[in-house]
């Protein structure tokens, strides 16, 4: 794999356990194992939970993140980033890194106003003085198209190929992502990608893979080493 290339890991805690402390706890390892591995982004993507058990968890992850970073691997020149699904005003109370968003969201110029206006709150400058990144969930050329017109830091187009969970969902396949991938942004390939057409994905012009199963039913550090072995 390049050294470019981004990896994404979508959490989905639902899939650990019965009980939501088992859940919460197992969650907090995958996400810390995947900083550990040097995956570039962590996406917590818990969009059942109420705002404050949510801004909880999104405090416990930050912590995670940030710990478990010390020891990843520096295979690309950005440290592992925490995103708070379509939720601001729990990233910045989080102190997490940036935001993911829906196509239906607001914008991402609108977002870095937010993250500017509201300072991250002191604690979370110091822990992320960066420009936070933003990442854009995309179904169409059109939606990639508008996540670079309105400054996103990189687009996530699904589903290339069929969902497990969504068999009905039309997949977009991988001459259309060849073509959103025209776009300047970072295209990141998402929807049943597995480590045998991953290469398929970059070689489409992808910039990268983000998945649920692919990094969270695995160990991710398997999993990293299998991607960045794959040549181009």
């Amino acid at each position: 794999m390049a050294e470019g290339c981004l990896l994404y890991y979508i959490t989905d805690r639902t899939a650990f356990g019965a009980d939501e402390a088992t859940r919460r706890r197992r969650l907090l390892d995958k996400i810390a194992e995947a900083a550990r591995a040097g995956v570039n982004y962590i996406q917590l993507r818990e969009k059942d939970l109420p705002t404050r058990e949510l801004e909880m968890l999104a405090r416990e992850a930050a912590k995670a993140v940030r710990e478990a970073s010390k020891l990843a691997p520096n295979p690309w020149p950005l440290t592992p980033a925490l995103l708070i699904n379509s939720r601001t005003d729990i990233a910045l109370a989080a102190g997490a890194d940036g935001v993911h968003l829906r196509s239906d969201d607001i914008t991402p110029r609108e977002v870095r106003a937010i993250w500017e206006k509201c300072g991250a709150g002191a604690s979370a400058r110091e822990l992320s003085p960066r420009e936070p990144p933003i990442g854009l969930s995309c179904h169409s050329p059109e939606e990639v198209k508008q996540a670079e017109a309105n400054g996103a830091t990189f687009a996530v187009f699904a589903p290339v190929f069929e969902k497990k969970k969504l068999p009905k969902a039309d997949p977009a396949g991988l001459t259309q992502l060849h073509e959103v991938c025209k776009v300047k942004i970072p295209v990141l390939a998402l929807g049943g990608v597995t480590l045998e057409n991953a290469k398929s994905c970059l070689d489409a012009g992808a910039s990268g893979i983000a998945a649920i199963r692919l990094f969270q039913e695995n160990e991710i550090a398997e999993t990293v080493a299998s991607l960045r072995r794959i040549p181009l």
